[in-house]
């Protein structure tokens, strides 16, 4: 791909601005405030803070370590080829398989209602197949164009939720917004941080796209913390703004649609219809870049042999078998299935693929830079947040946490039988002749 094709930073934090800063922040602000109360904006100042702990690994493995398979490449690389690095291929794949589906699920159903349509079961099958197919297409053209397109998204979508912010500013009341730190405050706190942390996932997408970006070993460092200071502080402005305009059984009344309800005190009506605007721009965003994700995942680990060799018959954005399948599987599982439990899956597997990350980082931290104390202490972060989810999900839902275990389970037998099956396997000698004109050896 010839250079000028390729993503400017500018375009690529726009591609992680728009998915982090996506359906999460108007669908579960509500959850949020009834977790944390009013500690919410320090909720994701902390939730920030453990995301900027996966980030220093991935900044510094991925601006060396250039391929779309992201943090499955660096997995490869730190603990080798084998059945646990090939369940965590495929279960990276269907974390974004299923986001595409939530993405489409919470579009159309801010979409249907706002042009007076009415969201049965017909309409909402046409509009979900609509969506997916607009942004199926748009990714049929590139990345130059996913980056384009996710650059003006943004733009306006920021656009948006900053009239939101300084009009939430001048009607704030900062009472509302005092913490309180107090013991059962602080489980709170602690609950709804690690809630949060899945809103800052999206700059994983940075490596995702890392072959199609300008200057990687330079760019994708730069793209991931600034792509997460920025939504870090719009996050913190969002939920100063939200609390202190709303009272707290308000929000957690409105749930998916806080945001729009908080906007109502200060921007009337007008304020209601230009929340929900940006709610559709935000989850376009996300889904345009989830899906651009998606099926680099699936490119990438299938030339790795990590995924059915349907996914290889391509030449990227020529032959689009795995952009095709990942998008239809998300679609049938927008149209077919109750996703409330099957989503809650994508916090726990992420932060298991982030701990794999880590341990590589660990592994590879003399060839690549890193030092040991502090990825244990990050280590231990992240296992402790593991842990943290799979209590969450034990108390709010029991179902969900038994998916949890079943879902690793099934994946590691998954790919056990499929390895016994084709044969296949990764050697570090391939991993690195196909990054060895990628990178070299002062990329520091």
């Amino acid at each position: 791909m010839q250079e000028n094709k390729k993503m400017s930073l500018l375009e690529v934090t726009s591609m992680a601005v728009g998915t982090m800063i996506g359906a999460s922040i108007f669908s579960i602000f509500g959850l949020g405030a009834k977790i944390a109360a009013n500690d919410l904006p320090e909720a994701f100042i902390l939730s920030g803070l453990f995301a900027i702990i996966v980030a220093y690994s991935y900044a510094i493995l991925g601006r060396k370590i250039i391929s779309n398979a992201g943090p499955i490449a660096f997995i490869l690389k730190g603990i080798g080829d084998g059945v646990v690095t090939g369940a965590l291929s495929i279960l990276m794949w269907l974390t974004y398989v299923i986001s595409i589906a939530l993405f489409v699920k919470g579009f159309t159903g801010y979409l249907l209602p706002f042009i007076h349509i009415t969201p049965n079961t017909f309409n909402t099958g046409v509009a979900e197949a609509a969506t997916i197919l607009f942004f199926t297409g748009l990714n049929f053209f590139g990345s130059k164009a996913v980056g384009k397109a996710e650059l003006y998204i943004v733009i306006i979508k920021l656009a948006i939720l900053l009239v939101f912010i300084v009009g939430g500013f001048t009607t704030l009341n900062w009472s509302q917004t005092t913490p309180s730190f107090s013991g059962a405050h602080g489980a709170g706190l602690v609950n709804a941080s690690i809630i949060f942390f899945l809103s800052y996932m999206g700059f994983g997408l940075i490596t995702n796209a890392s072959e199609n970006i300008e200057k990687p070993e330079r760019n994708v460092p730069r793209g991931i913390f600034l792509s997460i200071f920025i939504v870090m502080l719009f996050y913190i402005a969002i939920s100063l703004v939200t609390i202190g305009n709303l009272p707290l059984s308000d929000i957690v009344k409105a749930q998916e649609n806080a945001l729009a309800i908080a906007a109502k005190p200060f921007l009337g009506n007008f304020g209601f219809v230009l929340i929900t605007v940006g709610a559709l721009f935000s989850i376009s965003s996300a889904l345009n870049a989830t899906i651009f994700g998606g099926a680099n995942i699936a490119y990438s680990l299938a030339k790795d042999g990590e995924l059915p060799e349907v996914f290889e018959r391509k030449v990227w954005f020529k032959s689009t078998e795995g952009l095709y399948i990942t998008a239809g599987l998300g679609l049938l599982l927008a149209l077919f299935f109750d996703l409330g439990a099957i989503a809650s899956l994508t916090s726990t597997v992420f932060t298991v693929i982030y701990i794999f990350v880590l341990i590589s980082h660990f592994r590879l931290r003399k060839e690549y830079g890193g030092h040991a104390a502090v990825l244990i202490i990050n280590i231990v972060v992240l296992m402790a947040i593991f842990g943290g989810l799979l209590q969450y999900q034990w108390n709010t839902s029991r179902a969900a946490f038994y998916a949890s275990l079943a879902t690793f389970a099934g994946a590691l037998v998954v790919e056990y039988f499929y390895r016994r099956w084709t044969e296949r396997e990764i050697t570090h000698q391939q991993l690195s002749e196909r990054q060895g004109n990628q990178n070299t050896p002062n990329n520091n």
